[in-house]
This record gives C-alpha cells, structure tokens and sequence, in this order.
C-alpha cells in the first residue's frame, strides 16, 4: 500500500509542476493562445498561484520518499486535487465561465476529470496506509514475538522423534485384557510325610484303683445321690 502510494504522489507532483508552470508564464500570450486558454488577470493574480503550486509540487515530492510525511501530504494532496477538479466542473459546464472555445472546453474538462480522480485515489489510499500504521510499537513487538514463538514451535515439532504407541493386548468378550502367556514355572518336588494312624498308637490304661480309693469314690457318689432333688408323687 505504501508503495503505490509513493508512486501516486509522484504522480501528484508532476502534474502540480505543470500546472505550475503554467499560471507561471500567465504574462505569454502566445503560450496562452496556442493551448486556447483563457489568461489569469491580473497576470500577478496568476504567477502567484503558479508559485504555490509548485510549492506542493516538492512538497509532493519531498513526501514521496520520506516515510513520516507520506500519508499527512497524500491526504492532504488528494483532497485539494479532487476538490479543484469538482470546481472546474461545475464553472466549466453549470456557469459556462470562462467562454472557452471546443478544444479548450475539451482540455478543461479532461484535466477536471483527472483530477478528481487523482484526488480521491490518492486520498483513499493514504487512509488505508493510516489505518495499517495505527498499532502501537508495543502491539507491533508483541506481533513479532509471537510470530517468532510460532517458528520455534514449528520448528521444534519438526525436530522431535517419532515414537510410536505400544501395541495394546488382545481384549476378550467380557472387556478384560487377555493375559500375555507366561513361561511355566518350574516343579517342585513334593517330599510325602508318613502320617501315624491311631491303630498304630498302643492304648494307655490307666493303674487300677486301691481299695481305699474305690471306697472314697462309692461314699462320693452316694452323696451326690442324696443331694439330687427328686421329683414329686403323683397320686
């Protein structure tokens, strides 16, 4: 955008310098009378708006290749160009002033033309560039760090291993993994204990009783007996 910019007011400085030249040579009849236009008058009237146009002529110039005052002069420019082309119009086909004659009528309306055309394009361009120019250094630094982050992280992807997932094991119809088959362990051997059977074991008996004892055990359970409480009769 800025460049065709740049190019337009290039443009804008070329044409500015005609016409500057020529209100300047306002007093040469002869230049007047062979383009059939109409002379300034008084011819200071005339030099003086020369001057002025050749001043925005550098000025044009002058912003073309300086990046600060691109777009303040290309807007500027383009608005007073188009709006000199609008007033050229309208004295030339609503007044009818000056009485110019059929090719100079035909030159007139072909520079008003052009000039509203070089006025608008170039006004609305120097928008745009406005329009791009308007992020902060701030915002600016913050669009080149990311997009630096972005390269690295492009470029880091770019540079890992590939790995590949391990193969996962077979599921069964009750949804559980099917277990890898696993070497069989190796068996024991199995050392038998003789078990002892009771016929094996001799019967203990105990020693006999003494006299005294079996007496002292009959008296006991005598006692007992007698103790116990018995049932009432019934008749």
């Amino acid at each position: 955008m800025k460049p065709l910019l740049r190019v337009l007011l290039i443009v804008d400085a070329l044409t500015l310098l005609g016409f500057g030249v020529l209100f300047v040579l306002t007093p040469w009849t002869l230049v007047y009378d062979a383009l059939q236009l109409v002379q300034t008058q008084p011819a200071l009237v005339g030099q003086a708006f020369g001057v002025v146009l050749l001043g925005f002529a550098w000025l044009a110039l002058r912003a073309a290749f300086h990046g600060e005052m691109t777009v303040p002069v290309g807007r500027t420019v383009g608005h007073v160009n188009w709006i000199a082309g609008v007033l050229m119009l309208v004295w030339l086909i609503g007044v009818r002033s000056p009485q110019l004659t059929g090719f100079g009528q035909l030159v007139a309306g072909a520079v008003g033309v052009w000039l509203i055309i070089l006025g608008l394009g170039g006004a609305r361009l120097a928008g745009l560039v406005r329009k791009r120019e308007r992020t902060t250094p701030a915002e600016a630094a913050a669009q080149r760090r990311e997009a630096r982050e972005a390269r690295k992280a492009a470029l880091a992807r770019r540079e890992e291993p590939v790995t590949y997932a391990k193969p996962e094991a077979p599921r069964t119809a009750w949804g559980g993994a099917q277990e890898a088959k696993r070497p069989a362990a190796p068996v024991e051997p199995v050392v038998e204990v003789p078990t002892v059977t009771p016929a094996a074991v001799p019967p203990v008996t105990p020693p006999p009783a003494s006299p005294a004892q079996a007496q002292e055990a009959r008296e006991a359970a005598r006692d007992e007996a007698a103790a116990t409480p018995r049932p009432p009769l019934r008749g």
